[in-house]
């Protein structure tokens, strides 16, 4: 059997790094990264039959989890992160789970990454049912720790994707569905922190962006059902209510402070005023 080669770890077409001006280097990484776009656009039908999957299955319930190791980890649990404050879904929703634990988000964790049956221990605790969607990210599409778990998903009838940078690579002959976004070289040989973690972050940002769309957490244009965290939000969330019902700033405010969020305020003024039309 011919050994999988990846394309990943091919040999950067830029040589003599070392000799080149900052503004060289600079101007190679962004010719590099114009690349990237085009290549997810080829992954949308792929990303398009998962989302379509994932809407259903999370409004009766279920979960997604991203597992990943290293920069491809971190990514998972960066966009897990965000669904929270971005859209007001409850924590543990969307879960991001890295090999080698939250220690890995900061530090390398020695072998984490080669466990092939830890993705599944890390799975199982968190009560993985068949409602659930699991999204194995790897650049190279070899992680062990991905592999095995994906592989112990499928055998119990969980739906499973993966996100992979190298063509026809293990990761992804476990997938369900397979989202291939083929960076090549990289300007640094082999480090897929670069044009292959924007890849995966592009399409991590689709993956949650539609389905949070779908699930009903953004109307128009805008973050309805954001977390108000700080003064910025607080004001845009302001400015939404001002927009919807022509209320002065301070008692859009107002509406937006005692109902916590855009959507439940602008609902409830709304039907305050229709009950006073009646």
């Amino acid at each position: 059997m011919a050994e999988f080669q990846k394309i990943t770890e091919s040999s950067s077409p830029y040589r003599h790094l070392e000799t080149l001006s900052v503004n060289e280097v600079l101007t190679n990484i962004n010719a590099e990264d114009r690349k990237v776009a085009d290549v997810v656009a080829e992954a949308i039908p792929q990303i398009t039959a998962l989302v379509e999957q994932l809407i259903p299955r999370m409004r009766r319930g279920g979960r997604l989890f991203y597992m990943g190791a290293g920069t491809s980890g971190r990514l998972g649990v960066l966009d897990a992160s965000e669904i929270p404050p971005t859209y007001g879904m409850p924590q543990g929703r969307v879960i991001g789970l890295i090999a080698g634990g939250d220690t890995a988000l900061r530090l390398p964790v020695e072998a984490a990454e080669d466990a092939g049956e830890k993705g599944w221990l890390d799975l199982q605790a968190h009560d993985i049912s068949t409602l659930d969607t699991v999204v194995g990210i790897a650049a190279s599409g070899t992680t062990p720790y991905v592999i095995g778990a994906l592989r112990r998903c499928r055998e119990q009838g969980i739906l499973t994707a993966s996100i992979t940078c190298n063509p026809a690579s293990p990761v992804a002959q476990e997938a369900d569905i397979a989202i291939e976004v083929v960076t090549g070289a990289e300007v640094v040989t082999g480090s897929t922190r670069m044009k292959a973690g924007t890849a995966q972050k592009m399409v991590l940002n689709m993956i949650s962006t539609a389905t949070m769309i779908g699930l009903g957490r953004v109307e128009d244009n805008r973050m309805v059902h954001m977390q108000l965290t700080n003064k910025k939000l607080i004001d845009r969330g302001t400015r939404m209510i001002v927009a919807s019902t022509g209320l002065p700033y301070d008692k859009a405010q107002e509406w937006l402070l005692c109902y916590g969020s855009v959507s439940k305020a602008v609902e409830n003024y709304k039907h305050s005023s229709h009950d006073n039309d009646d």
